[in-house]
């Protein structure tokens, strides 16, 4: 791909220094360390936009307060929703949400990016648009696995559901809103992550599906996989909000306790028999 000539390409850290607006697009485990390693330069910028969907695992804490503990004087927003990077770089129409706690932030990172071929909408529930982001990547492992297991297309539209489901109860749980998840950061994201071979967490479930370990899975994708980085953190909020999420529960149990993905899905199935409870919009 040809970078356009008004981007200037550095290895330099202090090259930051005097910017107005920083874009983090480091994978969730970085962003602490990155914020401090830019400290001293970025301290003063306007605006700090992150692109990085997950948790800090040893805090629990989402990642726009990661860096607002890091820049407590700064203005933090998020940028999500269904936006593969593959599409976004040949111009494909891709839309997604711009979220700060208050609009005005979050009407200037519309501003900044919105343009003819990349919509972006304004959302001021930030914990809503971090944690769809966020949680959807563990339902598109397990719709990666269940693809990989050679289940239909009957068991992946039950795990998307469900998953939504999910994600939703614990996020309402955490002080989201509910209709922040029938948006582009919820349901939209939930979608093309668990549909499309773009997708490097469907990618690792395809694997581990077949039989691959995480370190197989992990080294023939080459990239950052959230869904595995983030699973312990998004069960470990279940368990702290007391959010019943079965699916995060097995995704665990066969990420890291041994359970075989066939075994996960006669557990999720044979569970007791309930009413379909939805949450409402």
């Amino acid at each position: 791909m040809k970078i356009d000539e008004r981007i200037d390409v550095t290895s330099c850290d202090d090259d930051v220094k005097g910017a107005d607006i920083v874009l983090l697009t480091v994978s969730s485990k970085y962003v602490r360390s990155t914020c401090e390693r830019f400290k001293k330069y970025i301290e003063n910028s306007d605006i700090i936009i992150n692109a990085a969907k997950g948790f800090e695992e040893r805090t629990l804490m989402r990642l726009s307060q990661v860096i607002g503990e890091v820049f407590p004087k700064n203005k933090v927003a998020v940028l999500s929703g269904p936006s593969h990077a593959e599409e976004v770089c040949r111009d494909m129409p891709t839309a997604c949400v711009a979220a700060a706690e208050d609009i005005e932030t979050a009407r200037e990172v519309q501003g900044i990016f919105m343009a003819p071929s990349f919509r972006v909408y304004t959302n001021t529930d930030i914990v809503g648009v971090e944690l769809g982001g966020a949680l959807k990547n563990l339902i598109a492992l397990a719709a990666g696995i269940s693809d990989g297991v050679g289940f239909g297309d009957n068991a992946k539209a039950a795990l998307m559901t469900r998953g939504l489901h999910e994600i939703s109860k614990l996020g309402i749980a955490m002080g989201a809103k509910a209709e922040t998840f029938a948006g582009l950061s919820g349901i939209g994201d939930l979608i093309v992550t668990c549909t499309s071979m773009h997708s490097r967490n469907r990618r690792a479930g395809i694997l581990l599906g077949k039989g691959k370990s995480i370190d197989e899975a992990l080294s023939e994708i080459k990239m950052a996989v959230e869904g595995i980085t983030n699973a312990k953190a998004a069960y470990e909020l279940a368990k702290k909000y007391n959010v019943e999420m079965p699916i995060t529960r097995e995704i665990n149990r066969v990420l890291f306790e041994g359970i075989k993905p066939k075994d996960s899905v006669v557990n999720l199935m044979t569970r007791d028999k309930t009413a379909e409870s939805l949450v409402r919009v």
